[in-house]
């Protein structure tokens, strides 16, 4: 897994997890952790089992959301079971031995803490999600939790990456409609009419607007590193019927 040191403190365990380490086999090689695939149950069991263990918590301890690209964050009391999921993109816990995990396979994973509270989230942040604010409601559902944004630290994980992201016009003139500062986030692409678009330079923006000082990013292109990353895009690419879900999550110590 990938680590950040600026979320390294007492008493909070994350990773940024890699689809090395794993049972499962074919494209779904070997730490699958989507229940969406179409991978066998059992195995994306055994490889949460593994996550859960990296954080110091039990294998029902992780949790993680239905992710429908929202703006919408919970407040984690208890976990609950795979059927009871709910449907948000966001969390929050202050309960120790909680691991909050995100799932992405060209999206980015945002981890967060203030490790005075001790307050942790965690949100998957696609271009919807991020458009629609949910680094912005993850945010304020931690300063509801009595973070404070000058002592919030913020980690954008592994997604596609700015040379790896072609969209259409359309696309870009949603983003300069927003902002027009917004227009040095896209490179001319090598088809005609289309853009290179920086996603994770695009979550970083929306975090610094938000007035956190302790911002960072991991690096890593999904689509681009086959052997360390599942990606929707390059599945798209190479023609696959389906693809892998890497899992970032954050943990307080129990």
């Amino acid at each position: 897994m990938i680590t950040a040191e600026i979320l390294a403190a007492p008493g909070i365990r994350h990773g940024f997890f890699t689809r090395e380490g794993g049972v499962s086999e074919g494209l779904f090689a070997s730490l699958n952790c989507g229940y969406g695939s179409m991978d066998e149950p059992e195995k994306v069991t055994e490889n949460r089992a593994r996550v859960a263990e990296a954080l110091g918590v039990g294998p029902g301890r992780l949790v993680t959301c239905y992710q429908i690209h929202s703006a919408d964050v919970v407040d984690v009391v208890t976990p609950w079971t795979r059927d009871a999921a709910p449907r948000a993109d966001g969390m929050v816990t202050v309960v120790p031995g909680l691991a909050l995990g995100v799932l992405a396979a060209d999206c980015a994973p945002v981890l967060l803490a203030d490790p005075e509270v001790p307050v942790i989230g965690a949100c998957h942040a696609g271009w919807r999600g991020a458009v629609h604010g949910i680094v912005d409601a993850t945010v304020e559902a931690m300063t509801l939790k009595g973070a404070r944004r000058e002592r919030l630290r913020a980690v954008v994980g592994p997604c596609i990456g700015p040379e790896s992201y072609e969209v259409g016009s359309e696309f870009r003139d949603r983003f300069l409609a927003d902002r027009i500062d917004n227009t040095d986030l896209f490179a001319p692409a090598p088809r005609d009419g289309h853009f290179l678009f920086d996603l994770p330079a695009y979550v970083l923006r929306r975090l610094e607007r938000l007035g956190l000082r302790n911002i960072a990013a991991t690096g890593g292109d999904t689509a681009a590193e086959p052997t360390r990353f599942f990606s929707y895009r390059r599945a798209c690419w190479e023609h696959d019927r389906t693809y892998g879900r890497l899992i970032s999550a954050i943990a307080l110590e129990p």
